[in-house]
């Protein structure tokens, strides 16, 4: 049984890719029952989807009224916040029906704000995928938070340290998606937590369509995201700045927020949502990720470095990556370091070519699906 707080499609979501390629894998391996909690209506096309992975569906959808009755009943206890928005005992009482129907003979449960629904059934083992550290990415958005919103955050990550540590104890096994991130669940056993990264789908390092090269600079993302509207912002604000006038970027992703649709001007194009992300890479001569806030791994760089595009991020995004600097990929931490390398690599030929062969072999030869869920197969199966 897979437990998610998000139905695993579209995948214009790191945690939903990651369920939804997981789950295809797992799906060679075992037979699956998917349980999801859902914010907004699943379509039925979505579900078929995930039709010839799983033996059953179940998708409970999430009211308004639920969201915020939820968040106030965690007001005033000591859980996070995030995890009464994902948990209704309505929905508890029909997943603790399904559980005594299916009888399962393992439990994976992606992410903490799922854990509620499952951490009391004993009746066989269960894993819980961390994904990445909640709390550090929490941490990091309240430093740059204000006012009411920076005290909630505080509280927050008080909060999410204390249930990361404490949901440990009640699942066998547990994963989370880099060493990086492992270091930040602040558990006397963390060393057990075992890392499964994400992979990269066979369409991108497969792909042979010849590309026209129509913009400078590319980044992608769920764009009402926080961490990619304030890399967003950081493109527009610092880094364009510091390049020629003659430099274009596009700014591709679902959802884009207010905040990314006003950056929209001659220099920057924001695309929205795009039907072909593969075109959108192929677009651009260089992919930039200026990443400063979240955790985990960035699905972006996997894509990006398999279509042999250079890619350009920052320490923190590529500690979790693992790629080698000035080999595979480029370091920059700051606005001036960025517009540097931009411009080293539109100047270099032979450095371009380097990034793009080197980088696209790392992540084949380290980030396939298959690959990376089999240490997933091996943990469920022991």
């Amino acid at each position: 049984m897979i437990v998610t707080s998000r139905f695993p499609y579209p995948l214009e979501k790191g945690d939903k890719l990651r369920a939804f390629h997981q789950i295809k894998q797992l799906s060679k391996h075992f037979e699956i029952h998917l349980i999801s909690t859902s914010e907004s209506k699943v379509k039925e096309s979505d579900i078929d989807q995930l039709r010839p992975y799983c033996s059953s569906i179940n998708v409970y959808p999430i009211s308004s009224l639920q969201k915020l009755f939820g968040v106030f009943r965690k007001l005033f206890s000591q859980k996070p916040i995030q995890v009464g928005y994902f948990h209704h005992y309505s929905i508890q009482r029909k997943v603790n029906r399904l559980l005594k129907e299916i009888n399962p003979q393992h439990i994976y449960c992606q992410l903490i704000r799922s854990a509620e629904y499952v951490k009391n059934y004993h009746n066989c083992t269960k894993t819980i995928d961390y994904m990445d550290a909640f709390s550090k990415g929490i941490e990091r958005r309240s430093k740059n938070a204000r006012f009411i919103m920076k005290y909630i955050f505080q509280v927050e990550y008080k909060r999410l340290v204390n249930y990361e540590n404490s949901i440990f104890e009640y699942f066998e096994h547990h994963t989370i998606i880099s060493q990086q991130d492992r270091q930040y669940i602040f558990h006397k056993n963390r060393d057990q937590i075992k890392v499964v990264p994400n992979g990269v789908d066979a369409s991108f390092y497969e792909n042979t369509q010849k590309s026209i090269k129509n913009i400078d600079l590319v980044f992608t993302g769920n764009m009402s995201y926080p961490p990619n509207v304030t890399a967003a912002q950081f493109i527009a604000y610092e880094i364009l700045p510091l390049l020629p006038e003659s430099i274009r970027v596009k700014i591709v992703g679902s959802s884009p927020s207010n905040e990314v649709l006003k950056l929209a001007s001659p220099r920057i194009e924001v695309t929205g949502y795009v039907d072909n992300i593969i075109t959108a890479y192929q677009s651009a001569e260089l992919f930039i990720a200026p990443m400063f806030l979240g955790t985990g791994l960035q699905n972006k760089l996997l894509e990006a470095m398999a279509l042999g595009i250079p890619c350009i991020t920052t320490s923190m995004a590529n500690n979790a990556l693992g790629a080698k600097p000035e080999s595979e990929i480029l370091i920059a931490d700051n606005a001036e370091a960025f517009a540097i390398q931009i411009q080293r690599l539109q100047a270099d030929s032979e450095l371009k070519q380097r990034l793009i062969e080197n980088g696209r072999a790392f992540i084949v030869d380290k980030y396939k699906w298959d690959t990376v869920t089999d240490k997933l197969v091996q943990l469920i199966s022991n």
